[in-house]
């Protein structure tokens, strides 16, 4: 079982940058993927990054050049997110897929001010 913890959001200006965390309970190497998603107000849910064990990533047209997807460590993956818009506003969520199972975070609030 895998428990995931977000860190790291909060109020930026337009044009700033923000470094999100997700702690996992074991190691990554357990885990087939790790993504993170994005739900803004009125919006459905949608992929904004995807990393494997093998470290290969995938990235959601509309981030592509700004954010970036990382393991940090055994237990950690970041999304460094540079040149925001205020169209990134959004709840962000770490998401773990292992085997048959898929886990996620609750959540962390990102809000960009123009």
């Amino acid at each position: 079982q895998v428990q995931l913890v977000e860190s790291g959001g909060g109020l930026v200006q337009a044009g700033g940058s923000l470094r999100l965390s997700c702690a996992a309970s074991t190691s990554i190497r357990s885990i087939n993927a790790m993504e993170w998603y994005r739900q803004a107000p009125g919006k459905q849910r949608e992929l904004a990054a995807a990393i494997t064990s093998g470290g290969s990533t995938n990235y959601a047209d509309s981030v592509k050049g700004r954010f970036t997807i990382s393991r940090d460590n055994a237990k950690k993956v970041s999304l460094q997110m540079d040149r925001l818009k205020p169209e990134d506003t959004a709840v962000y969520y770490c998401k773990a897929v292992m085997d048959w199972n898929v886990f996620w975070g609750r959540g962390t609030q990102v809000t960009v001010s123009s």
